[in-house]
C-alpha cells in the first residue's frame, strides 16, 4: 500500500524532491517514522487581539501564542492504526519558546469518502480539516488547508471560517544546505494574519509500526 500522500498526489508524487517523497513517504507498510529536529528562524503571531484567539487553542494544542526567534522545533511523524482501524500519521510538532514547551497536535488519515487527507487538529481531535496538496515546479510541496468541521459528542458542524484561519504551509529540500524548509502562515479571511513560522530541520528515520503513546490522540473521532 502507498502512502496517504502518495494517495492524495496521485503520479505528482514522483514529482516531489525524493527527500521529500522519503518524508511523506511515512507510512504502516512502508515501515518507518519520520522525526525532525531543527530551529524555526521566526514564530509569529497576528496583532494583539489574535491572542486570545490562539490562547483557546493552546489548551488543546492547536497554534502556538507565542512569538520568539531561533526556537528549537521538532517533529514527529509516525505511523499507527487508531481504534477504528484505519492507518493514521502523527504530526506533533514541538517549540521550546522562552523556557515553556508548546505543542501543536495533528493525526492525518486518507479519506476514501472525500479522496483526500484529512487533518485532524488537537488532542482531542476536535477540528477536521480538509486538505489541498499540489507539487511545485522545483520539487517542494504547497499544502492549503480548506473546509473545517468541529466535532464534540453528539454535536458536529461546519466551522465557521470567520472563527478559524486558513493555512499554507510550503516545504522543500535544501540541497546545498542538506536541510528540510518549512514555512507556515496562518490566516483569516477578515482578520489578516493570525500564525506563522519558518526555519530548517534535518530527519531522521526510525523503523516504526506504531506511534508511542504521548503522540496519539485522547480521543479519536469517527467523523471525517
Amino acid at each position: 500500500m502507498t502512502s496517504m500522500f502518495e494517495r492524495a498526489l496521485g503520479a505528482d508524487f514522483a514529482r516531489l524532491h525524493p527527500m521529500l517523497q522519503r518524508r511523506f513517504g511515512v507510512g504502516l507498510d512502508a515501515g518507518y517514522a519520520c522525526v525532525g529536529t531543527g530551529t524555526m528562524s521566526r514564530i509569529r503571531r497576528g496583532p494583539w487581539w489574535t491572542v486570545p484567539f490562539l490562547q483557546f487553542g493552546r489548551l488543546r494544542n492547536i497554534l502556538v501564542p507565542d512569538h520568539g526567534s531561533d526556537v528549537p522545533f521538532r517533529i514527529e511523524n509516525f505511523p499507527y492504526r487508531d481504534a477504528l482501524g484505519r492507518e493514521t500519521v502523527t504530526f506533533v510538532r514541538e517549540y521550546a519558546i522562552h523556557g515553556r514547551s508548546r505543542r501543536f497536535d495533528a493525526t492525518m488519515i486518507y479519506s476514501e469518502r472525500l479522496g483526500r487527507i484529512v487533518d485532524y487538529l488537537g488532542t482531542h481531535q476536535h477540528l477536521a480539516v480538509d486538505l489541498e496538496l499540489r507539487v511545485e515546479p522545483d520539487g517542494s510541496l504547497l499544502l492549503r488547508s480548506d473546509a473545517q468541521r468541529f466535532y464534540e459528542g453528539i454535536v458536529g458542524f461546519r466551522f465557521p471560517m470567520l472563527f478559524s484561519g486558513r493555512a499554507e504551509l510550503r516545504e522543500r529540500f535544501d540541497d546545498h544546505a542538506g536541510v528540510f524548509r518549512v514555512d507556515l502562515e496562518v490566516r483569516n479571511r477578515f482578520f489578516g494574519f493570525l500564525f506563522g513560522y519558518d526555519g530548517t530541520f534535518t530527519c531522521e528515520f526510525p523503523a516504526a509500526h506504531d506511534a508511542p503513546a504521548r503522540l496519539k490522540p485522547v480521543r479519536t473521532e469517527l467523523r471525517e
